[in-house]
């Protein structure tokens, strides 16, 4: 079987922050360091020698970047100092574009201009949406649901909600197609289990198999069980920085987009009252992992925050300063600070929404589905090449 290669893939994925790939000579010590490695799917080593060939094909079916979290061992001991894992972590932004049909996450991941105008667009329109629709601004207390009624805010949440489901389950269905690779490569169905299963196939593997696997795409989705998996006391930080940052905002995210109406009231719950301590919650982890973060990118503390691509600033900022105003909004209105609250209000709209539209399927934040969708494919993968029927 051939493969088609692309002689300029090395020089493409330079965009993507993939710089010293091409001093690699495949030791494997990268390979061999790397405490999720494994028989079935080893890395770096192997998706790296794809890139060095030009195997775009390949790359594209590989899972094994999405396995990847970025412990920096691999970095730490390379003999040649080619960062492997940084290389990884440029793949991932390179397959993100791949999985993408509508080209928006190579604009973004390529194009700083494209990055800055798409955000700076989304937040003047949102802006511009409560200049011209806003509710009255009642002064004598704070009313932010009759300034921006929450039952509106409820419909345009769940209308962002289906769009950004749409564009991002749709590039998830690409990844499951290419790294579920070609139906012919499982065992053969016998004929009773033809007349078994019948129509309940999906790509050449009974359906019953992805339903028994699934609670590993959710164990993965909440807990990003992998990441603890990696051995050193400094990457079990990492995990943990990592965790609270995506439970906090997959929280904060539920909140505010399907439980708004609870959410956002003009009566202050009480300080026991869950949904308020939830949203301490997510403020908390968040400010604390997202600042973490950037901290350590400053200084450079670490092999994980040694480099630094345009798209992990534009994330890390936005993320903390939606956190950050949607904390001010609750202070304010503790305050009763009726003007202070609903301007605050807007300005944090106009952060969240543009975060919200350009991340979740097209940018940092498709890792939240995809790497917990990997785990589960190569679950399933596994239990259907060793299936008998």
């Amino acid at each position: 079987m051939t493969t088609a290669v692309d002689p300029d893939l090395l020089l493409n994925l330079k965009k993507f922050g993939v710089k010293d790939a091409s001093i690699c000579f495949n030791c494997g010590n990268c390979t061999a360091v790397c405490s999720l490695s494994s028989e079935s799917t080893p890395f770096p080593r192997k998706v790296i020698r794809y890139l060095q060939v030009g195997a775009k094909d390949k790359l594209l079916q590989s899972p094994e970047p999405w396995l990847c979290y970025y412990c920096g061992d691999c970095s730490e001991t390379c003999p040649r100092q080619a960062n492997p894992g940084e290389v990884m972590m440029g793949l991932r932004r390179y397959l993100t574009t791949l999985y993408d049909w509508t080209g928006i996450s190579r604009l973004f991941y390529t194009s700083k201009v494209f990055e800055i105008f798409s955000i700076l667009l989304v937040g003047a329109l949102v802006g511009l949406g409560f200049y011209r629709f806003h509710g009255p601004m009642l002064t004598d207390r704070v009313a932010l649901n009759v300034f921006a009624p929450n039952r509106v805010i409820e419909r345009l949440d769940l209308i962002m909600l289906g769009v950004l489901s749409f564009f991002l389950l749709s590039n998830g269905l690409r990844l499951f197609l290419k790294v579920m690779g070609d139906p012919a490569q499982y065992p053969a169905l016998s004929q009773s289990a033809k007349q078994q299963f019948q129509n309940r196939l999906l790509r050449g593997i009974p359906v019953p198999i992805y339903l028994s696997q699934f609670k590993a795409f959710v164990l993965h989705f909440f807990t990003q069980k992998q990441f603890g998996a990696c051995g050193t006391r400094t990457q079990r930080v990492q995990w943990f920085v990592h965790l609270l940052i995506m439970t906090g905002y997959t929280l904060v995210f539920l909140l505010v987009v399907v439980g708004i109406r609870w959410f956002q009231r003009d009566e202050i719950y009480s300080i026991w009252n869950p949904i308020r301590l939830i949203g301490y919650y997510c403020t908390f982890a968040i400010l604390y992992g997202v600042t973490y973060a950037i901290i350590g990118r400053l200084k450079k503390s670490k092999t994980v925050y040694e480099h630094s691509h345009s798209s992990d600033w534009a994330f890390l900022i936005m993320l903390w300063l939606t956190t950050f105003t949607g904390f001010l909004v609750h202070v304010f209105r503790l305050l009763e600070m009726p003007m202070s609250t609903y301007y605050i209000y807007v300005i944090h709209l106009m952060i969240a929404v543009p975060m919200l539209v350009v991340e979740v399927p097209f940018a940092k934040w498709t890792h939240q589905l995809y790497r917990p969708l990997v785990q589960y494919l190569m679950g399933v993968r596994e239990q259907a090449l060793k299936a008998a029927y």
